[in-house]
């Protein structure tokens, strides 16, 4: 398994046990700086790191012999002297897979350390049964592996897999049948590693999807942004200082259970208390649900984009709706995390996802209170594949990226926590700065 140096263990407890974790970590804050900068010499790394030229080289060094960063060549720099060096992170050095499971679709793909998919397999469905989806994802795993050559299996440092939490709930407000009941209490990445022999770890779906926007989209140019996933509900995850906040039960940024008047659409639940929860109007399913009701036939979210198309009246009326049902949460997470931007990404088809992105700025422009500026609207990077390739990156986050656990020692405990089930995260509250 691909991996930072990792001798800890062999060092004892002690100052030579201290060195060797601060060591790793200072691996993993370079690991870090070249994900985000994607290419830079020595001196930039030492510089953005904050440690000596001469430490930087040495953890360069070590990392060129694992195989994680690779040299691009050279660049002058415009100072005097040798050209520089250019560094990147090496896309063979290592690979995980991603799973999505999303109530309307399943995608399992292969990624690069770049971040790069490789492949994919990809079912829009109905999310059938656990035992049934397990075999679904196992036969996936197995086929997107195989496409590894032999020499770089070993370098598949685990399964990341993004869903939501609560994949059995909300079905009246979502319009799902009653059998997505039997998600509740399935311990999915416990059965996955067993059927797999890999290790797993699990993030809500929102987290995973910022994960991807921070590491290899718009995350790369900001420390502080607000991200948004429309799908069959509506997810997110909220990044502050470069570093996305997970939460005690790993569910911030879980925007659909913000509260909300009720809809005016006719197509809507009928609301028994005083508020709405966000996920019953901005989302893929209202859409669906709205159509339906305006007598447009959709199957699921394959054809969605085209069923709109055939009746823009409708769609008026939902992405109205949507727009806003979505300016008092933004302006709120604004308004409490200081958040200068929003990025918008989602199932939805550009056609669409475009316009509602466009509306919300206007919105929220009209509707910011006074001394208070609006927070951009970006759009995002990945789309549909944002929670397969954020669910891939939760393992190299694990294995690569500087956690304050290693410092103690404490970096399987990280490992861990990730791997719970979706019950074990509800009742837990021990808090996780990492």
């Amino acid at each position: 398994m691909a991996s930072t140096t990792n001798s800890a263990t062999a060092s004892g407890p002690g100052h030579g046990a201290n060195s060797v974790f601060v060591r790793q970590f200072n691996e993993r804050v370079i690991l870090a700086a070249l994900r985000r900068m994607e290419r830079a010499s020595k001196a930039e790394l030492a510089r953005v790191a904050s440690l000596t030229n001469n430490a930087t080289g040495v953890i360069v060094q070590a990392l060129e012999r694992a195989g994680l960063v690779q040299q691009l060549g050279k660049k002058r720099d415009g100072g005097r002297g040798q050209p520089a060096t250019v560094l990147a992170l090496d896309p063979d050095g290592a690979y995980a897979i991603g799973i999505r499971l999303d109530r309307g679709s399943l995608e399992t793909v292969l990624v690069d350390f770049a971040g790069k998919p490789l492949a994919r397999r990809t079912h829009t469905l109905d999310l059938p049964p656990p035992e049934r989806t397990l075999e679904i994802v196992v036969r996936d795993v197995a086929q997107i592996a195989a496409m590894l050559a032999p020499d770089k299996l070993d370098r598949l440092v685990g399964i990341g897999v993004a869903a939501p939490y609560d994949l059995g709930a909300w079905l009246d407000k979502l319009s799902l049948p009653a059998d997505f009941g039997r998600w509740n209490g399935f311990d999915v990445a416990g059965a996955l590693s067993a059927a797999t022999g890999l290790d797993v770890v699990m993030e809500n779906d929102g987290t995973a999807a910022t994960v991807a926007e921070l590491f290899y989209g718009q995350g790369r140019h900001l420390d502080d942004f607000l991200y948004l996933f429309l799908g069959s509900a509506i997810g997110g995850g909220v990044v502050v200082g470069g570093q996305y906040l997970r939460g005690p039960r790993g569910n911030a940024g879980d925007v659909g259970m913000m509260p909300v008047p009720a809809s005016r659409l006719a197509s809507a639940p009928k609301v028994e208390r005083s508020w709405d929860i966000l996920l019953s109007r901005a989302s893929i399913n209202a859409l669906i649900r709205h159509l339906r009701f305006r007598g447009i036939p959709v199957q699921g979210l394959g054809d969605v984009a085209a069923a709109a198309a055939s009746a823009p009246a409708a769609l008026e009326e939902w992405l109205a709706d949507c727009t806003e049902a979505l300016v008092g949460p933004v302006l709120a997470a604004a308004a409490v995390l200081d958040l200068p931007v929003v990025v918008l990404d989602g199932d939805l088809d550009p056609s669409l996802l475009g316009p509602l992105a466009e509306r919300l700025a206007l919105r929220l422009a009209a509707e910011v209170p006074e001394a208070r500026t609006a927070p951009r609207i970006l759009l995002g990077t990945f789309g549909e594949d944002a929670g397969a390739v954020g669910a891939a990156s939760l393992p190299f986050h694990l294995n690569f990226s500087p956690h304050a656990a290693i410092l103690t020692g404490r970096h399987a405990d990280v490992w861990d926590d990730r791997s719970r089930s979706d019950g074990d995260r509800r009742d837990d509250t021990r808090g996780d700065p990492t």
